[in-house]
């Protein structure tokens, strides 16, 4: 069975060229911004393609995925921007790209997310018809994931809990997911009321790949999510089921995990451990089987529904 890899090798050239298209149109006018940006994109490389996304959408909906090509552009420049300035909210992972100072890197950064989409939704390969929508969806996931930046930067880790991590959660991860596919959708040319539904399944995908993220980042050893404080599913799995005395413990750990070896080890050992695996997994398989009931509900090309199904599938698996 073909798998969302297999379509990434199929066409990540045509996914180059709508990159390098977007980065021409700035290069006259702009070529310290073309370089800058060129230098962030290879500094920042996406581990999983999963900008493959709005070619299976587009393809579940016609049978076609290139059409939906210059998508993919825009969710590569998008998550671009947005993991390099997480990572400056951080404080403690960023790097700057070669070549760059950090007032470059930021600019490059802000032209990425936020112009260069609305470039490639100009390009010749996007309906002008559908410009409008397609420019919508952009911003409206704009405001929506700063929001939930926001609620991460600001949040208390003490009063945190499995509902306040997926308010979070819904809009930084949540919403360019629910852009990128109903993106995909309206490009295809579907009814309103199908485009509503691959916005939903966009936003529980997105909250399925945030917490398999930080299991991966937790099986890894990488521990960036402890180095940062983040609040994470896991950590408010690990809270709700504890006793006050273990919650107390749990909290100390993570206070102390920022600076401390030791601590990260420790909290790690706990969030891996089989009761909170087994608390966050029966939280992840609703979110995993609504994602199906979406896309039996949806239909269309079974070639690229089933790719997505083993992509909810894949992306629903937090043993490590």
């Amino acid at each position: 069975m073909k798998t969302y890899l297999d379509l990434h090798r199929e066409f990540s050239a045509g996914i180059e060229a709508e990159l390098e298209a977007a980065l021409a149109r700035t290069g006259g006018s702009a070529p310290a911004v073309r370089d800058a940006v060129g230098r962030l994109l290879r500094h920042q490389p996406m581990k999983y393609p999963l900008a493959v996304l709005p070619l299976l959408v587009h393809g579940a909906e016609t049978g076609a995925p290139a059409p939906a090509l210059p998508l993919s552009a825009v969710h590569i420049l998008w998550w671009t921007s947005a993991c390099y300035l997480d990572d400056l909210a951080d404080g403690q992972g960023a790097t700057l790209p070669a070549g760059l100072g950090l007032h470059e890197a930021l600019l490059a950064a802000i032209v990425a997310g936020h112009l260069l989409p609305l470039e490639v939704l100009e390009s010749p390969g996007v309906p002008a018809a559908a410009r409008p929508a397609l420019t919508a969806e952009l911003v409206a996931c704009g405001t929506t994931a700063a929001e939930g930046q926001m609620e991460d930067i600001r949040k208390n880790t003490g009063e945190a809990s499995r509902s306040t991590v997926l308010a979070a959660y819904r809009g930084k991860s949540g919403a360019p997911f629910s852009m990128i596919t109903a993106m995909a959708s309206i490009l295809s040319g579907a009814k309103d009321e199908r485009t509503a539904r691959w916005r939903e399944f966009g936003d529980v995908f997105g909250i399925l790949w945030q917490i398999f993220n930080d299991y991966e980042d937790l099986a890894s050893g990488r521990h960036e999510d402890l180095r940062n404080g983040t609040v994470t599913y896991a950590l408010a799995c690990a809270l709700e089921e504890a006793s006050p005395g273990e919650r107390r413990r749990i909290l100390d750990l993570h206070a102390g995990a920022r600076t401390s070896a030791g601590a990260r080890s420790d909290l790690a050992g706990l969030l891996l451990g089989p009761s909170v695996l087994a608390y966050c997994e029966k939280d992840l398989g609703e979110f995993r089987d609504t994602a199906y009931r979406l896309l039996d509900e949806l239909g269309g090309d079974e070639a690229h529904v089933s790719v997505l199904r083993g992509l909810v599938d894949q992306t629903s698996r937090l043993r490590p």
